[in-house]
């Protein structure tokens, strides 16, 4: 499967084919991708496609203390939304690479659309192999991604490599308490989802401090994946509502409750959302 666009029956005949799937590490990335470029998750998830949206990119961003003329690596930048902000609103270049295709091809037309082609630059690539020079960025950023990547240590290690000495890394996520999972939200549904294979916030800090970065600060805004969550729901029921084609193959019923069952999680306390930004010696 590639990064194209898929039908939602695709994304139905993977999901019956789960144990394959799980077992491939390529196809998880592969479906992840092509998911987050279809038609339907555009109408689902809007212009930002993270919990916090914009207003939690500008936090991150304070974070990392951008200067202009720094270079930033945005790695799974989706349609480009945080690589124009940042352009935009800190002076900085980008350099953003998603597996998508598609999402790339949308992020370059954007780009010339907004006469931004010579600070802002999108390549197809994976964040397990970045298509990058070592120590090339000053800072690097990932927003709600990193908890879709099967091999994480090695991802982590191709954002530190990434990283000139003194860089930093600024990284929002979903965490979770993998033993309190919903059983429903352990397969392909919950790892498109950004829940079946997120990981505790002390997991992703021994993760990332392993591939030779310093954590200097994590908080919690499980606030802003409750807010998504409630949000994706209810324009699946406007959806439904309006009788969409883009649905008619799509079990709106299920994906409800799946968003019921995901939003309950958050609540307990079993998942949230976590920012952590860390240092390269």
């Amino acid at each position: 499967m590639n990064g194209s666009s898929p039908s939602l029956l695709t994304l139905s005949q993977l999901a019956a084919h789960l144990g394959e799937v799980e077992a491939h590490p390529a196809a998880v990335k592969s479906c992840c991708a092509a998911a987050y470029g279809s038609d339907l998750m555009a109408v689902l998830l809007g212009e930002s496609y993270h919990p916090g949206g914009a207003t939690l990119t500008r936090h991150l961003a304070d974070m990392l203390a951008l200067r202009p003329s720094e270079r930033v690596l945005d790695v799974a930048a989706g349609i480009g939304t945080t690589a124009f902000l940042l352009t935009a609103e800190r002076g900085v270049s980008v350099v953003g690479i998603d597996l998508g295709n598609a999402q790339v091809t949308r992020a370059r037309a954007r780009a010339t659309e907004a006469g931004l082609d010579s600070s802002v630059r999108f390549e197809v690539g994976d964040a397990e192999r970045l298509p990058v020079d070592d120590a090339s960025f000053d800072a690097a950023v990932c927003e709600c991604a990193f908890c879709t990547f099967p091999d994480k240590p090695t991802a982590a290690a191709e954002l530190a490599r990434s990283l000139r000495p003194g860089g930093r890394l600024g990284m929002s996520d979903v965490w979770l308490d993998p033993r309190r999972l919903d059983p429903d939200l352990r397969g392909l549904a919950g790892r498109v989802a950004c829940l079946a294979d997120a990981r505790p916030i002390e997991d992703l800090q021994r993760i990332i401090e392993e591939a030779g970065l310093r954590v200097t600060h994590i908080e919690r805004h499980d606030d802003a994946l409750l807010h998504t969550i409630e949000s994706v729901t209810d324009r699946i029921r406007a959806m439904r509502l309006a009788d969409l084609p883009i649905l008619r193959s799509f079990d709106i019923a299920r994906a409800v409750e799946l968003a019921r069952r995901a939003a309950a999680s958050v609540r307990r306390g079993d998942a949230g959302y976590v920012l952590l930004t860390a240092t390269k010696p």
